[in-house]
């Protein structure tokens, strides 16, 4: 098999070719810095990391972009609303999505392009656009996309534009759905944006970008410069984005290239907590340090979000990341297993055997449409009959070690290695030998004793033909 996905512009899934292979341009919408990214965003920012890792496992040369939306409708409320200039209102924000993605092991992008240094890039866009006749100065002095005058608007979404409201225009980064109306490329400056410093000169007057221009600028002024080409391979993001701004970016790019923008758009589906779209109304809103300060392993967040496919909903609860946390011990302990059975050095056996039908169902499973459930499925009855073998004397586990190596690095869902004081191991050492001697003279209470007081601390033992093993939990 090769590598397909599902196509929102076609509605199917599709053999993936990229214009000029190896090579993958892949754009990412990324976060709007008005305050902290939620759980909710990050289910769509690890879809996109496992579409990356997966095009990289399968040989492609990926280049990453993911912009940083530092100025728009709701960073400039929001710096208003906490009296700061808006540079200095998102930097904490920048800074803490960067801390959250590293705590949930997201491969940083290539490049994070900043809406606010992106300007220069955002004016020649839209005199572009002004120079083709498909944009306009309105009566109140911003620069709107005229949507009748781009033939193909709507088919993205799907959307019926036969009744379009001509000459209607929205202003608003977010609109009505259903509702196509002519939208700001530039807004024109208004008080509360000069107050927080969200204004900028331009030819055809000071204002701001519209949202919407920010995303078709930075990438193609991205894939321009790397790439020299003015179409991208995949655009991914959340489906609440397809409409209305993946189609504005489609209108206003392929309007001033007359490129196809993207060859794919891919769209991950919501997150819902307790069976509800996550929102502060209902009281389930959730970030990722929240998950962080509870000292929640990334490895748990990641599997539970595998296992279910990035085009369904996920309903994230508290039993389900639980579950999740015992797949990644047994994952982990059978990783651990394996590796000490490496010593013998013999690469054929059952295991070997097991290792090689697993890649290749892995494989299969991914190449269609990222099938990240069936995946971990198929890595669990690894863990399965791996353990049955490993009971059987079977031999192979380098072989097992290097494809759970291959396959980690798309999934990473490994537990996270703690690494304790030496103080701490000390103190382990010294009780893991006072049990020992309790063992030898026959004290099972006492070495039971020690073996709770151990746990109490986090320290889960196991008891081989040859020495005591420890691991914290």
């Amino acid at each position: 098999m090769t590598l397909a996905l599902y196509n929102t512009l076609s509605r199917r899934v599709e053999p993936f070719t990229p214009l000029a292979p190896p090579r993958v341009t892949l754009y990412t919408c990324g976060p709007t810095v008005w305050n902290y990214a939620h759980i909710g965003n990050f289910r769509t920012f690890l879809f996109e990391d496992l579409l990356r890792r997966y095009l990289v496992y399968s040989g492609y040369d990926v280049f990453h972009i993911m912009n940083l939306t530092d100025v728009d409708d709701r960073t400039i409320k929001a710096a208003a609303a906490a009296g700061k200039r808006l540079d200095e209102h998102t930097a904490p924000f920048v800074q803490a999505f960067f801390e959250d993605r590293d705590y949930l092991r997201i491969q940083p992008a290539h490049t994070y392009p900043r809406a606010t240094a992106s300007v220069p890039a955002m004016v020649r866009l839209v005199e572009r656009l002004l120079e083709r006749g498909v944009a306009y100065k309105g009566e109140d002095g911003s620069i709107y996309f005229a949507i009748a005058k781009f033939a193909t608007y709507g088919r993205l979404s799907r959307l019926d534009t036969r009744e379009l409201k001509l000459g209607a225009r929205v202003a608003s980064d977010e609109y009505a759905k259903d509702d196509p109306r002519d939208f700001a490329l530039w807004k024109k400056a208004e008080p509360a944006d000069e107050r927080v410093g969200a204004a900028w000169d331009a030819p055809f007057g000071r204002g701001r970008p519209g949202w919407h221009l920010e995303c078709s600028a930075m990438s193609l002024e991205q894939i321009g410069q790397c790439c020299r080409t003015e179409t991208l391979d995949i655009h991914a993001g959340g489906v609440d984005l397809i409409f209305p701004h993946h189609e504005d970016e489609i209108a206003q790019s392929e309007a001033a290239t007359g490129q196809p923008f993207a060859r794919y758009w891919l769209h991950g589906e919501f997150l819902n907590v307790r069976g509800t779209k996550m929102s502060k109304r209902f009281g389930n809103f959730l970030t990722a340090r929240d998950l962080r300060e509870q000292g929640v392993d990334a490895a748990a967040v990641r599997l539970l979000f595998w296992q279910t496919h990035y085009r369904k909903a996920l309903d994230f609860t508290d039993e389900a990341l639980a579950a999740a946390a015992v797949g990644v011990k047994r994952l982990g302990e059978f990783y651990e297993r394996v590796k000490r059975e490496t010593r013998n050095g013999k690469r054929d056996g059952r295991l070997a055997e097991l290792a090689g039908n697993f890649e290749s169902d892995f494989r299969a499973v991914l190449d269609d449409d990222l099938n990240a459930p069936r995946a971990c499925a198929a890595l669990f009855q690894l863990v399965h009959d791996g353990n049955a073998a490993l009971d059987a004397g079977a031999s192979g586990a380098a072989v097992v070690i290097e494809v759970l190596d291959r396959a980690m690095g798309v999934l990473d869902i490994l537990p996270t290695i703690r690494t304790p004081d030496p103080a701490f191991v000390r103190w382990v050492e010294e009780h893991i030998a006072a049990r020992d001697k309790a063992r030898k003279a026959k004290d099972f209470k006492e070495a039971d004793r020690i073996r709770a007081e151990l746990l109490a601390r986090g320290v889960e033992i196991e008891d081989t033909p040859s020495e005591t093993l420890w691991r914290l939990v």
